[in-house]
């Protein structure tokens, strides 16, 4: 089968700091994968709102979640701060990648890396819209 792949960006444009709770760890005594996904998504919300946008309104267009992947490169334990970058590439017509890395802030530390895959959303309509080009003009490369 092959592997997940990810390949980050040189720079990120955001970056936020989330503490590993009692309530992310699971039986193996390590982050489990639906947190590092809980913790990636209040991420997320945080990049929308470092830019003046909410996930409901990016220029007046929602946000939907079209795809997820993750590549792990280390365990996360209870206590440790995590450093969450975040950056947006591949852009198309309907949306484009929010790419990420996940690393223990004390000692730089990568957890996992992946990206999450954003369509832009119109909710009275239900249907995909385009990406606004305010929103690719303050994020694109």
């Amino acid at each position: 089968m092959p592997r997940i792949k990810i390949d980050l960006p040189e720079n990120f444009l955001f970056a936020t700091e989330l503490p590993i709770y009692i309530n992310h760890i699971n039986y193996g005594n390590h982050l489990d994968n639906s947190a590092l996904i809980s913790l990636v998504s209040e991420a997320r919300v945080r990049f929308f709102k470092s830019l003046g946008y909410t996930e409901m309104d990016v220029e007046g267009r929602g946000i939907i979640v079209a795809d997820v992947a993750a590549q792990y490169r280390s365990e996360a334990f209870h206590g440790e701060t995590m450093l969450i970058e975040m950056a947006a590439n591949d852009f198309n017509k309907y949306g484009c990648d929010l790419v990420w890395r996940l690393s223990d802030k004390a000692s730089g530390r990568e957890v996992a890396r992946g990206k999450h895959g954003i369509m832009f959303f119109d909710y009275a309509e239900r249907k995909p819209v385009s990406a606004p080009p305010e929103f690719v003009a303050k994020v694109g490369a």
